[in-house]
């Protein structure tokens, strides 16, 4: 623990604000989501505890509002600040699960690229390149609806959010694999990559015992930045309505509800919500930015 309090990597979080911030907003909207049985004022996948004489309460500060309901209700009369707790908890699932999915696609692509080179290389990376020409979520919304229509009606609803984290893990990987195939590209040629193929050593335990350590570095700094996009991915399915169900209510679900009544006077439903969403990414893509610039040797 000392040592890594006297660390560089210590040493340049402590002086930079924004990191220090970040991490502050990101550890109370987790802590907010992980723990929202226990932290949240009510439980708004208890549709026996909602009520219509309690819906579109504004929030405090506003004439008839109520402690009980502090950022208001919503037309079902469920708790704003209860539903984005539990929101919460669904986007940072399906944003971590794509990412995890897309960071072991995307190292494996790019590591067999990296060190096979040639042929493998160019069909790979050329794979990478022509789904990079398409926008992220245009992808995630063409996989989406491959498999949706593939599976009985049945069986969409159960596992929707299965579906979305496939959909946006596969609209993610191609950063990834780039970003490892040039790193693989450098470590190939070392010496001691060169010492372990002239010692008789297979090419899958160099990759994985001596090439993989050293270039997983840059893929996890450039996940750190791709959960933010993961999270905005969701959010925007679910925004359009092809997300998750309205019984798995992410954030996104949540601010299309509130979209519909933004005019109408209740503006808090939709835009708690949104700015929830806001700060939940600006405090990862923070995060990311510094964790890139301190294990940037360049910028030592």
């Amino acid at each position: 623990m000392r040592q890594w309090l006297d660390s560089d990597l210590a040493y340049s979080f402590r002086t930079r604000p924004t990191a220090i911030l970040s991490v502050i907003i990101l550890l109370v909207l987790t802590i907010g989501a992980v723990f929202a049985p226990l932290l949240a004022p009510h439980n708004p996948m208890d549709s026996a505890s909602l009520s219509l004489m309690d819906s579109f309460k504004p929030p405090l500060g506003w004439p008839d509002s109520e402690w009980t309901n502090p950022l208001g209700t919503d037309n079902q009369g469920r708790d704003v600040l209860s539903a984005i707790m539990y929101g919460m908890r669904i986007s940072l699932l399906v944003g971590v699960c794509a990412v995890v999915f897309a960071v072991a696609v995307g190292i494996t692509v790019g590591l067999i690229a990296g060190y096979a080179g040639g042929v493998v290389d160019a069909l790979l990376m050329r794979l990478a390149d022509i789904q990079l020409t398409f926008p992220a979520i245009l992808t995630a919304l063409l996989i989406d609806g491959i498999i949706s229509s593939a599976l009985p009606a049945s069986m969409r609803e159960p596992l929707q959010i299965y579906i979305i984290v496939v959909a946006i893990g596969i609209s993610l990987w191609p950063g990834f694999a780039r970003t490892v195939r040039g790193s693989t590209l450098v470590e190939r040629n070392k010496d001691y990559v060169m010492a372990a193929r002239v010692i008789g050593v297979p090419s899958s335990r160099i990759m994985l015992s001596h090439v993989l350590p050293n270039v997983i570095g840059p893929a996890l700094v450039v996940g750190t930045l791709g959960l933010g996009l993961a999270i905005l991915a969701e959010a925007t399915l679910s925004f359009l309505g092809v997300g998750l169900p309205p019984t798995q209510p992410s954030l996104g679900t949540l601010i299309r509800f509130g979209n519909d009544f933004l005019f109408s006077g209740q503006w808090w439903v939709t835009v708690f919500p949104g700015l929830t969403l806001v700060l939940l990414v600006l405090a990862i893509n923070l995060l990311g930015d510094w964790l890139r610039d301190a294990l940037n040797p360049r910028l030592r």
